[in-house]
């Protein structure tokens, strides 16, 4: 099982969206996927038409009692894609830092849940929230790869700052060094502050940065819409057939870290 996990410090550069759209090409290929929903907004959940106040379980019961596999596998919800499923969020989540926060062992519950039902799927992302806490250092330590996607614009670049910070600070407690790969998102070939971000980009952090680019597309927001995954609501879209190259890369990557 490969665990990847989508993250960034700042909102609205497009997490949930590159989750969705490479789980739904995954599993276009066969794959059996976990969505994992750690943003109390949830977000992820609301895509698939998930009310998540109205759920017995979610992720937030994972770290509130420790879970065996069967009730792991109980909190999860089927999507309307054979082999995509959801572990979604509850605005309870938003509790966890002050409820755990000071809590010991709290790093590597979702870690711990993830090896249990290991067997179950082949890949899993973790969709993470904007900020730095008990959620997005349990998504981090639970990861085979970081996705970092960063919108390509000056502003974006600040909150890249701030998660290459976070996973400086986090490296000395893990096994091994962190893998990830920086995602230029929502670039615009037409205007000069995304072509001046993405070279910056390329020049602060080189290899770690994914030498192509998803486009600006609003079938991503149409397929939101209308519940479905990009590359089922527009499979020929110039934004899917960008996330078809990112994931080709990010496969290769997997398969030489092995």
């Amino acid at each position: 099982m490969v665990v990847w996990t989508v993250a960034n410090q700042k909102g609205g550069v497009g997490k949930t969206t590159t989750t969705i759209a490479l789980a739904g090409l995954l599993a276009e290929q066969g794959h059996r996927v976990l969505l994992v929903d750690t943003d109390p907004h949830a977000s992820l959940s609301y895509y698939f038409g998930i009310e998540s106040e109205d759920l017995e379980l979610s992720v937030y019961d994972l770290f509130m009692q420790a879970a065996n596999k069967e009730q792991i596998m109980q909190s999860m919800c089927p999507s309307s894609y054979e082999n995509i499923d959801i572990l979604p969020a509850t605005m309870g989540l938003a509790t966890l830092d002050r409820s755990l926060g000071n809590k010991g062992g709290m790093g590597l519950v979702l870690k711990k849940a993830l090896q249990a039902i290991k067997n179950e799927y082949d890949y899993v992302l973790i969709d993470c929230p904007p900020v730095l806490g008990v959620l997005m250092v349990n998504a981090l330590a639970a990861s085979d790869r970081i996705i970092v996607p960063v919108q390509t614009e000056f502003l974006a670049l600040k909150g890249l700052d701030r998660m290459m910070k976070t996973l400086d600070i986090m490296q000395g407690q893990q096994p091994s060094a962190f893998k990830y790969t920086i995602v230029p998102t929502m670039f615009d070939k037409r205007t000069k502050a995304s072509i001046l971000t993405y070279q910056k980009l390329l020049r602060a952090y080189g290899e770690a940065v994914w030498t192509a680019v998803i486009p600006i597309d609003t079938n991503f927001r149409n397929a939101s819409n209308a519940q479905k995954v990009p590359s089922d609501f527009a499979p020929k879209s110039r934004g899917i057939l960008a996330y078809r190259d990112l994931l080709t890369y990010l496969v290769n990557l997997t398969t030489q870290s092995k």
